[in-house]
């Protein structure tokens, strides 16, 4: 499409729509007529030749091609305001806003605490930070994603951070108990702790740890259930239980004794954190500067583990790969 074509004002009522999935929301987030954004969606729809909403009684649904267009679109209008607001700044300071993605262990964990590290090298850039409640791609707009997920095909670029392999880590005062019994009979003899992933068994994660360590007389439908691991390592950390985790997430706890090893266990989920970015945003400076300063720290994060690990005695050779 030509772009002196573009239907900027249908594109603006499109995008409030799709924000509020309602006719209503959006003309009064406009300060238009309910009927302006209605012949404005008909109109893009028409040009399109495809629907971008279904039409329900109280409300809107996205399409296919809805749920394509929309993020494009807020993403435009949002570079098009940034740049704009600089401008009339005229000659102030600019504040680049990175819009960035990750989930709620990964972010508490590893994100937040080295964040100020960017901060330092990049003063200028305020980062806003989101955490979905989900597993898997993200669904709302954002500049960069960290998610937790399988390999995926799709138009992301996915740069791997590393492959998750979990390992039972508990509190220093099941040791004891530890020392004297088999991996079957320490899992079998305590509570054991799950994290549920969406969209997947209740056990999912002790059921393949237990095959994998060819463990077939441990039952491992029982303990407790929590959504992420925080909560998990939490729980194992009150010395009750015994958690499926990822060591690279818990690496201070490690450090300072408060969640231990005692076994050197592993297994391999499919899953593994991923940084997701749109190729075209790659000539953007700030987020090449962040995709490439977070592939290096957390290369550097993987290296910190292996000399922990070493000196804690667990065999390296089996942790997650950067």
């Amino acid at each position: 499409m030509d772009r002196r074509c573009l239907p900027l004002n249908a594109l603006r009522a499109f995008e409030a729509a799709g924000k509020h999935l309602s006719v209503t929301a959006a003309a009064n987030s406009l300060f238009v007529s309910q009927s302006a954004v209605s012949r404005h969606i008909l109109t893009l729809e028409a040009l399109l030749g495809v629907k971008l909403f279904e039409r329900k009684h109280q409300h809107l649904e996205l399409t296919e091609a809805g749920r394509a267009l929309l993020p494009v679109v807020n993403k435009s209008f949002d570079r098009i305001e940034h740049v704009l607001k600089d401008i009339l700044k005229d000659g102030a300071e600019s504040r680049r806003v990175l819009h960035i993605q990750m989930p709620s262990t990964f972010a508490h964990n590893l994100a937040v605490p080295i964040l100020r590290e960017f901060r330092n090298i990049f003063p200028d850039v305020m980062l806003d930070l989101v955490i979905p409640n989900k597993v898997g791609m993200p669904d709302i707009n954002s500049d960069i994603a960290v998610v937790y997920s399988k390999p995926e095909v799709n138009d992301l670029i996915a740069d791997l951070l590393w492959h998750v392999r979990l390992t039972p880590l508990c509190h220093p005062c099941l040791l004891e108990a530890a020392n004297a019994a088999s991996l079957a009979d320490f899992v079998a003899g305590n509570e054991i702790v799950h994290v549920i992933l969406e969209g997947q068994p209740r056990h999912r994660l002790w059921d393949r740890f237990v095959r994998q360590a060819e463990l077939p007389k441990v039952t491992v439908d029982r303990g407790l259930v929590f959504e992420t691991a925080n909560l998990a390592a939490q729980y194992a950390m009150s010395g009750t239980g015994i958690a499926l985790l990822d060591p690279l997430l818990f690496q201070d706890e490690l450090r300072n004794g408060t969640l231990v090893q005692p076994f050197d266990a592993w297994v391999d989920d499919g899953y593994g954190y991923y940084l997701l970015t749109h190729s075209d945003d790659l000539l953007d400076e700030t987020i090449a500067s962040f995709r490439s300063w977070m592939i290096q720290r957390f290369a550097n994060s993987s290296l910190e583990l292996q000399n922990l690990v070493r000196r804690t005695g667990v065999s390296a050779a089996v942790l997650p790969d950067a």
